[in-house]
């Protein structure tokens, strides 16, 4: 992966780390859970051959930390933070890809700021108000958080990831000292985040409610995202009542919700496609 140029940004209760690579215009991608700008190493590279890549930790993840440590940040804030970082590296609007909870505060960006985005990729926003069995999977959520607090991170993300029909079975990541160094670093990260998304994101994210009439607004510039693969998870199914509560059609996507771990040169090769014209249907 190509070395980063590297900033960060002060904003109300937080500052922002931020990588950019490439140029050309600016995209921005977001991560999800419990994720930081490197869950994107397989799509950065090539991404930067035909944009501006800006990838920012979110706040409270990894390198972007809380002014007041242990709060939970909402999602006005989380799209705030994007607002203000993409008008610090442009002057015109950005292309904007969201994952999982990324995709979440990318629906809020379009409806709150709409002058910075030029087309936004929501990739399986996990809305799940949307759901006729919400109500089942608030209760899963509430149950994973005190699984969090008994037993700690690892078994409530077990359950998470397998509530939510990602992992099926056992789930566990190979020994750390098995990959390589960069890798390692990055999952020694994302290990570190996971009670922060557990006890501060997991319950505030999934109880957002989209603008759903400021995004009709927007809906030219609005693609609803959903993994070939994952399609009848929670996420998949998520976006997809999305997409038909906007009266839009579902874009679909190389790969499951993290496609873009999955098969990275697909992946980019299909944001590239979907976004290289700005977004604009073909």
């Amino acid at each position: 992966m190509t070395a980063p140029r590297t900033g960060t940004l002060q904003v109300p209760g937080a500052r922002l780390y931020y990588e950019v690579r490439g140029r050309g215009p600016v995209l921005v991608l977001i991560h999800g859970g419990a994720g930081d700008a490197g869950i994107f190493h397989e799509v950065v590279d090539p991404l930067a051959e035909r944009f501006t890549v800006v990838v920012p930790d979110r706040r409270g993840h990894s390198r972007s930390p809380l002014a007041a440590p242990g709060s939970t940040p909402r999602v006005a804030e989380h799209s705030d933070d994007i607002h203000r970082l993409i008008g610090e590296l442009s002057e015109e609007p950005a292309l904007v890809y969201g994952s999982s909870s990324g995709a979440v505060v990318a629906l809020d960006l379009l409806a709150r700021h709409p002058d910075r985005v030029r087309t936004a990729l929501a990739h399986e926003p996990p809305v799940i108000g949307l759901l006729p069995d919400a109500a089942a999977y608030r209760r899963l959520f509430a149950d994973v958080q005190v699984t969090h607090r008994r037993q700690g991170a690892t078994v409530a993300m077990q359950q998470f990831l397998v509530g939510v029909g990602l992992v099926e079975g056992t789930w566990e990541m190979p020994p750390l000292s098995q990959l390589p160094s960069g890798i390692r670093e990055l999952m020694e990260r994302l290990a570190a985040n996971e009670p922060f998304f557990l006890e501060h994101e997991l319950c505030e994210v999934t109880a957002y409610e989209p603008d759903t009439d400021a995004l009709r607004k927007a809906a030219d510039r609005l693609l609803i995202g959903v993994g070939r693969d994952s399609l009848r998870q929670m996420p998949g199914r998520t976006g997809a009542a999305l997409a038909a509560r906007l009266g839009l059609e579902v874009t679909e996507l190389p790969g499951g919700h993290s496609g873009y771990v999955e098969d990275g040169g697909a992946f980019a090769a299909r944001l590239a496609e979907l976004l290289g014209d700005g977004g604009l249907r073909a």
